[in-house]
């Protein structure tokens, strides 16, 4: 900020002076090359400060468009609130982008907005009193006409902001759920509801802009009726002798540089509106109260142990104990709490009561990446990027050597299926794991587990929805992951039952044995 009005104070001065020197050539009050060079001067001077303007403007706002994107997805996994995805990625997309036009165009226009007319008003007053007095009064009714505007968008602009999030949050889940829509023939309502969503929010921006257009008509009338007023005293009394040629020629040079800004400020204003509506709206996300978080980074050894823990729908009052290296079964009926156990374990859900204490120290003291780092985890939809398949098994360990990640493969038994692509591990994956099976994308997470060689393992029911053959590959897998590790795995299958130590059965929740 203190930048930007450096730059106003500056860009003040230079149109003084341009309109000074324009005055005295014009007028043949001086002609000499000097002035033409100072002349020349202040316009580069001008140039060179629009443009460092515009160039601070872009930085600043690429500075807070990068810390509000990480602030909202630090938010969104910190285990606050539950947001709709859609109206989370709509803000973090295009509500963030409409800061451009606040930070870039609207902010330093109200810089020079506040700076400029001052500076020229003050100049006039000692020039020339009369034309000052025009000025300072029709001057007012600038900012007056735009703060009227701005009640009567203000919103306008927030229901426009809203709209735009259910238009993005209603597109992303149709797209998400398009062959599951196509299957049972739903598509096309879906396609009439996305376009009633989208007329909504055409009709909110096209009568917020409508308002937009009619104030900067006005604006601009207001302007230009107010400098007829300057331009026809100047011109009487110059008739009349009672003014000379230069003084005339600079106030009539000078004086539509006290309105300019504010026209300017009035034509960015749509823009800085929309602006600091999404602003409004991301700050009430973030504005949400987040779960404390701890910030020990060591993590103690001994047995996980979860007490009284109760977080609704599904869990109310839950106590287990695991041991270091044992391997925890969990099982029950859909929705008695066992994929809700592993996010509290994750640190993803803040429980109600009880606590999770590993070591004997509450999990809510460790600090949440150390934690994090000291895990793996593989759930029951895992998801892949769009990469290679060397790129998503080091999502958990990036720098691992190529030998390592080899490894892993070889232990998630994903070996021979690489080895079929032309590419290997080099392969390029589409969204969600294109281009590989439902048992291979499963295998490529454990391969993740097994580069991640972490002590505690968590496991979401990692078989389901395959086939016999390969269940009994991934339990092979799994088999050889859970040797010597502390282990959590959601379960109702035999194959991997068989594979724990003992089980807990939810139905009811109670104390395990």
């Amino acid at each position: 900020m203190a930048a930007a009005v450096a730059l106003g104070m500056v860009a003040a001065l230079a149109l003084v002076a341009q309109a000074w020197l324009l005055a005295v050539l014009i007028s043949g009050t001086d002609r000499s090359r000097g002035a033409l060079a100072a002349l020349l001067a202040v316009v580069l001077v001008r140039t060179a400060t629009a443009w460092l303007g515009e160039t601070v403007a872009a930085r600043c706002c690429a500075r807070v468009k990068s810390e509000l994107r990480a602030a909202l997805l630090t938010h969104a996994t910190a285990g606050g609130r539950q947001h709709p995805p859609g109206a989370l990625a709509t803000l973090a997309t295009r509500g963030i982008d409409s800061l451009d036009g606040y930070f870039a165009r609207y902010l330093p226009q109200v810089v020079l907005a506040a700076i400029v007319p001052v500076v020229v008003v003050t100049v006039l007053l000692a020039r020339d009193w009369i034309s000052a007095a025009i000025v300072l009064v029709t001057l007012p009714l600038v900012p007056l006409l735009m703060a009227l505007v701005g009640a009567t968008t203000r919103d306008r602009m927030e229901a426009q902001v809203h709209s735009l999030q259910r238009l993005g949050g209603h597109f992303l889940d149709v797209v998400a759920g398009l062959p599951t829509l196509k299957v049972f023939g739903r598509a096309k309502p879906q396609a009439a509801a996305i376009a009633t969503v989208g007329s909504a929010y055409r009709e909110h921006a096209m009568g917020t802009l409508r308002i937009a257009f009619l104030s900067s008509l006005v604006l601009e009338l207001l302007a230009t009726l107010a400098m007829a007023l300057v331009a026809v005293a100047i011109g009487l009394r110059a008739l009349s002798g009672s003014l000379d040629l230069e003084t005339a020629l600079f106030v009539l040079v000078l004086a539509p540089e006290a309105y300019l800004p504010l026209r300017r400020l009035g034509e960015s204003y749509h823009a800085g509106a929309e602006g600091a509506a999404a602003a409004t709206q991301i700050l009430d996300v973030l504005d949400e109260p987040l779960p404390v978080r701890g910030t020990r980074t060591e993590i103690p050894a001994g047995p996980l142990e979860v007490a009284g823990l109760s977080l609704a729908p599904a869990l109310d009052g839950l106590s287990l104990t695991v041991e270091p290296g044992e391997v925890v079964a969990i099982a029950g009926r859909s929705g008695c709490g066992k994929s809700t156990l592993l996010r509290v374990l994750l640190g993803l859900a803040t429980p109600t009561a009880g606590s999770v204490r590993v070591g004997g120290m509450d999990l809510r003291e460790l600090d949440l990446e150390a934690w994090h780092a000291h895990l793996a985890w593989v759930p029951q939809r895992p998801h892949l990027f769009a990469g290679t398949i060397d790129e998503n098994v080091r999502l958990g360990r990036p720098d691992a050597p190529a030998e390592a990640v080899r490894r892993a493969v070889a232990d998630a038994q994903l070996t021979e299926a690489i080895a079929a692509r032309p590419d290997g591990l080099q392969t390029q994956l589409g969204d969600h794991g294109a281009g590989l099976s439902a048992g291979e994308r499963q295998r490529l997470a454990l391969a993740r587990a097994f580069l991640r060689d972490a002590p505690l393992l968590l496991l979401d029911e990692p078989t389901a929805g395959l086939d016999g053959a390969t269940e009994a590959e991934v339990v092979r897998a799994i088999r050889r992951l859970v040797r010597g590790r502390t282990v959590v795995v959601v379960a109702h299958r035999p194959a991997l039952l068989a594979l724990a130590d003992r089980v807990v059965d939810l139905d009811p929740i109670g104390v395990a044995a």
